[in-house]
């Protein structure tokens, strides 16, 4: 019985964390995107300063420091067509 309830358990931890990764979210912050779609934070953060990617500065509650958010239609549109053209004059 006790292996039942360890497979059961295991059931429900990997059904969590697809239903988490798989959330609809109408914006994600620059982790959320980056996990999403395996890249580093870092990275992501790049793509929004150059505008590889269409994202916007929100109020992310630490100051006067605006945090980067990317809509979850940048995401379809990253998913579907990659990065955006770099920028003339970087």
């Amino acid at each position: 019985m006790t292996g039942v309830i360890q497979r059961l358990e295991r059931i429900e931890s990997v059904l969590t964390a697809l239903v988490e990764r798989e959330t609809v979210k109408d914006w994600y912050s620059v982790d959320e995107f980056a996990r999403l779609v395996g890249k580093a934070e870092f990275t992501v953060r790049e793509w929004c300063r150059l505008g590889r990617i269409r994202a916007e500065k929100k109020s992310s509650g630490r100051g006067k420091h605006a945090a980067w958010v990317v809509s979850h239609d940048e995401l379809l549109r990253y998913r579907r067509e990659g990065l955006l053209p770099p920028a003339r004059g970087s």
